[in-house]
Formats: C-alpha cells, sequence, structure tokens
C-alpha cells in the first residue's frame, strides 16, 4: 500500500523497530504453541508428573511475556500511526493556505471538507487497525515455518488450502473496495448537499417546493447511493471473514484426515498443527477484518493526492517591511477560466493598468464584466495565464508571489469575518490607531474586545464590513481593496466613508482600488476604472462625467 510506503519514508527506524517487535511477538507465539508442543503433548500427562509445578511458572511467565510484548507492538505502532496523521493533517492545512485560490475554486469547499474530515478520519482509523493486519501478517509467516518444521507435507496442503482461503478472501475483498471507492465519491456530493442546507437555510424555509426537491431529489438519490454501495461493502467483507473463518476450521479437519486416515504424521504432530492452525485462525480473522479499514485509507490517501494542492512548504515567508514603491504595473495581463462542456471558459484582458502610490482609483462596472477578477489579478489571488506584474519596473517572480500578495488589506464581498485584530507582522494591533477606527468607524460602542480578539461578533452587516474594514486597516499594509465595501451601509455612513474616510486614507499614504457603483461620489476618486466584457478602459472628460451622473444608465448601455 502506498499509505505504507509513505509511512516508512518518513518514520524508517520507529516503523522498523515496531516490525521488529510484531516479529518478537510471532516468536513468542510460536514458543508458546512449541511449549504446548513439547511438554504437554509429546511427554503426556504421566511423564510430566511431579515436575508439573515446575512446567507450569515458565508457561506462564512465556504467556505473560507474550500478552506484553504484544500489546507493546500494537500500542507502538498505534502511536507511530497517530503521529503520521498528525503530520498528515497540519501538511495538508498548509499546503491548502499555499494553494492558488484558482485551484481551491476549482475543487470546492465541500471537497476540501471532505478531505480535511472524512478522509484525514478514515487514515486515523485505519492505523488503529494496521496492528492486526500487521501482526496477522508476521504471526502466520512464523506459523508457517514452524508447521514446515514439523511436517512439510502437511505443511503443503495446508498451505494450498490457506492460498485457495486467502485468494477467495482477497477477491472479495476486491470488491470491497470498489463499492468503499463509490461511496468516498458519494461523500463529496453529499457534503454539497449539507452546504446548500445549511447556506440556503432561509430560501429553503421561505420556498418549501425547493426544499422538498432537494431532499427528495438530490439528498436522497446521493444518500441512497452511499446507502446501497455501504451495504455491498459490508456484505462482501462480511463475506471473507467467515469465508477465512470456516475454511481455517476446515483445514483442522483436513490435518486429521491426513493424519489419521492416510498415515502423513502421528496424533500428537496433528494436535500441534490443529492448535498451530486455531492460534493462527484469529489473527488471520483480524487482518481480513482490517483490510477494508485499510482499504478505505487508502482511497481516502488517493483523494488526498487528487487534490494537486501546492507542494509543502514549512515557511510562510513573511515580510516584515516592503519597503518604499511608486507603482505597481499589469502589463498585458490575461486570464481565463476553465471550459465548461462546450463552453468556452470566460477571459479577461490583456490588461494594461498602472496604480500610482497614495492614489483613489474606482471601478465600476456590470455584473460579468471582469470587476471582481480584476481585484483578484490585481492582489495576486489569481496567478496571470499571460503578462506581468512589475513593481517599480521590476517584474513580479513566481518566488515571490506570496510576498507580493502581502502588500495587500482587502475587505471583499464574500468577507470571512475573523474574531482577532492583527498589527503588522501578526503583532497586536497598535492601541492608539487601534482606538481611533474604533471611534472613526462608529465600533467602539459596539465591539467588546478582549487581548485583541472580537469577543461578540453578532452584528449587522454593515457593522459586520466596518469590523472587516477595521481589521484590515490595523494591518497597515500599503495597498487597500474596497470591492463594493459601501453597498451594505445606511445612507449616513456611507456618506461619511466617502468624505471622511476616504480623504483620511488619502493622508495616511493608504493606496485605495475600490469597486463600487456610488456615481454621487466619483468625484472624490483621482481615477475612474471600467470593466467590460473582460476589458479595461479609463473613463476621462465627458464619459466620466456622465458615469458620475448615472453610473447604472452606463453599465445598461454595455
Amino acid at each position: 500500500m502506498e499509505l505504507l510506503r509513505v509511512v516508512f519514508r518518513h518514520y524508517r527506524w520507529p516503523f522498523v523497530g515496531v516490525m521488529l517487535l510484531s516479529l518478537l511477538s510471532a516468536a513468542l507465539g510460536i514458543g508458546v504453541i512449541a511449549f504446548i508442543n513439547h511438554y504437554l503433548i509429546v511427554t503426556g500427562a504421566q511423564a510430566l508428573g511431579a515436575s508439573a509445578a515446575t512446567t507450569l511458572l515458565p508457561f506462564i511467565g512465556l504467556v505473560v511475556l507474550l500478552l506484553a510484548v504484544t500489546l507493546g507492538s500494537q500500542l507502538a505502532l498505534t502511536a507511530l500511526g497517530h503521529h503520521f496523521v498528525y503530520r498528515l493533517r497540519g501538511r495538508l492545512v498548509k499546503r491548502i493556505l499555499d494553494t492558488d485560490l484558482e485551484r481551491l475554486e476549482q475543487l470546492g469547499s465541500a471537497h476540501l471538507l471532505a478531505s480535511l474530515s472524512s478522509d484525514i478520519r478514515n487514515v486515523t482509523i485505519a492505523f488503529v487497525r494496521l496492528p492486526e493486519l500487521v501482526q496477522g501478517i508476521v504471526i502466520t509467516l512464523a506459523s508457517i515455518g514452524y508447521l514446515f518444521w514439523l511436517s512439510p507435507p502437511l505443511l503443503l496442503v495446508t498451505a494450498v488450502w490457506i492460498v485457495v482461503t486467502m485468494l477467495v478472501g482477497w477477491w472479495l475483498v476486491s470488491k470491497v473496495y470498489h463499492h468503499i471507492h463509490i461511496t468516498r465519491t458519494t461523500d463529496d456530493r453529499l457534503y454539497r448537499d449539507y452546504e446548500t442546507l445549511i447556506n440556503g437555510r432561509k430560501e429553503l424555509a421561505l420556498n418549501r417546493d425547493r426544499a422538498r426537491h432537494l431532499i427528495d431529489e438530490v439528498y436522497d438519490a446521493d444518500a441512497r447511493t452511499y446507502r446501497d454501495h455501504i451495504i455491498r461493502a459490508d456484505t462482501y467483507h462480511l463475506s471473507a471473514g467467515n469465508w477465512t473463518n470456516i475454511m481455517m476450521l476446515g483445514a483442522i479437519g483436513v490435518v486429521f484426515f491426513l493424519a489419521n486416515a492416510v498415515g502423513w504424521a502421528n496424533t500428537a504432530v496433528a494436535a500441534t498443527f490443529s492448535l498451530t492452525l486455531l492460534f493462527l485462525r484469529s489473527p488471520l480473522i483480524q487482518a481480513v477484518g482490517a483490510t477494508p479499514t485499510l482499504i478505505t485509507a487508502q482511497v481516502s490517501f488517493d483523494k488526498l493526492r487528487e487534490l494537486e494542492l501546492a507542494p509543502y512548504e514549512a515557511s510562510f515567508d513573511l515580510v516584515e517591511h516592503h519597503g518604499e514603491w511608486q507603482t505597481l504595473e499589469l502589463r498585458d495581463v490575461a486570464y481565463r477560466y476553465p471550459a465548461k462542456g462546450a463552453h468556452e471558459g470566460f477571459g479577461v484582458g490583456p490588461i494594461t493598468f498602472r496604480l500610482v502610490r497614495g492614489e483613489q482609483v474606482y471601478l465600476i462596472g456590470g455584473n460579468g464584466s471582469g470587476k471582481s477578477t480584476l481585484a483578484k489579478l490585481l492582489t495576486g489571488l489569481y496567478r496571470p495565464h499571460d503578462g506581468e506584474i512589475l513593481i517599480d519596473g521590476e517584474p513580479v517572480t513566481p518566488a515571490e508571489w506570496q510576498r507580493y500578495r502581502q502588500r495587500f488589506s482587502a475587505v471583499h464581498t464574500d468577507f470571512h469575518q475573523f474574531d482577532r485584530l492583527m498589527g503588522p507582522g501578526g503583532a497586536e494591533a497598535d492601541p492608539a490607531l487601534l482606538e481611533d477606527w474604533l471611534q472613526v468607524l462608529d465600533l467602539a460602542k459596539k465591539l467588546r474586545l478582549e487581548a485583541g480578539q472580537v469577543v461578540d461578533t453578532d452584528l449587522s452587516q454593515g457593522q459586520r464590513k466596518r469590523l472587516a474594514l477595521l481589521m484590515a486597516l490595523v494591518e497597515e499594509r500599503q495597498i487597500l481593496l474596497l470591492d463594493e465595501w459601501a453597498a451594505d451601509q445606511d445612507p449616513q455612513f456611507r456618506r461619511a466613508f466617502y468624505r471622511e474616510l476616504m480623504p483620511r486614507f488619502r493622508e495616511l499614504g493608504i493606496t485605495v482600488f475600490a469597486i463600487s457603483h456610488d456615481d454621487h461620489y466619483f468625484a472624490h476618486a483621482d481615477r475612474l476604472l471600467e470593466m467590460r466584457d473582460g476589458q479595461l478602459r479609463e473613463l476621462t472628460g465627458e464619459e466620466r462625467k456622465l458615469a458620475s451622473l448615472d453610473a447604472v444608465a452606463r453599465i445598461d448601455e454595455a
């Protein structure tokens, strides 16, 4: 299994140590059987006689030692597995953070949540069951060696019997893999259904027809698919376990038949053979029982690999200070979304645009014109497919991409509400600056802060946007991007934003790039840009004057 190879690569010597413990456990198990064979079967009760007490004590000691070593090897392997899962989860989270937004949007939040929850959980459960598989394999090999020493002819027949048993068992297990793979794919669809149920709860409460369609025709179809295939997987799994159990009991009957009826061995050897097979039966059944769990983990591990996330890097490539700059330029930048079926993906560009430090630039455009895509290109959330981005004439290289993004603070329309205020470098926000912006944004009486953390985030949408802006401002970044920030503000605060806050940004030297359709306030912008059908142009003269009078009418002309 690829999963085991990865564990061995990252934890080679601990893994070797665990394997040695498993070998010792198997050797002690065979030692117990050999002890019983020599002192209790071959010697016989009469010969044992007065030495029974001296024989019993070493036997009890051997059994206790077997218990300790077996338990120790299983605990060691389980602990090793949990360390691996801890490392796997941490690396996965960091890789998601380092992966470009474009790839994350392609995967979707449902797929990522399924990987972070179901897939990691499946790998964790697998390592709990992994000792059973390892013990089963090791004990089986050790038992085969001991049986060969007892009687090669009996072993040959028994081995053929066990091989046939295992081949049929593995065929049944392969069916388990097929159905487990389908259930894991269905997991992604179920997570999307859960997202729809949670995020669309208000609309579903108002529209019961839509709610019925979601439950009866979407969710139920996915749930039934999951149910049907998990039942089939369990059916094959139980069949494999019962097949192995019964066939191992049958092997004991075959051994006694060959010993007594055919004369291949005496009764003592047959009894030892049977005892060994009984000893072997439990580890084999456990190994078969653990296999579906390990198969599920392998499917989950494959799913994690298929995410195609950014390579793991331990560092965050932090920037303490970017230094002075004067111009930020997009030169012939173009971007195109992936095609969907026969439909070509929407494209933006080529765009050539220069942002001068300290400017306040407004952008207008209709829905689907490419405004948000341009904002993501500007901030580095999307990487251009063509063209380049330059700072003071120097191109931003792929190695500098993470550092380039750290020039920006942003409040997007679909922003996430964090609850911790952070200043430059992740330190606490400047107290004086924080208090000043709390007053300006009219949040001083609305927020309760404890050590830089917002305790109560039960706010209106407009207040939540003010809090998001507050968090962006105390970061003290060089460029502020605002996507329809004032859309959810009341008329009074909207006016205060354009007439009081924007001039304050200018005084502080904050460069502002704002997507806005508040045409009454376009006069406050240094430049007015327009996106139309993926192309960017600057509005000047009469065009800017008309747009400032009625931006909606201009968009309708598009």
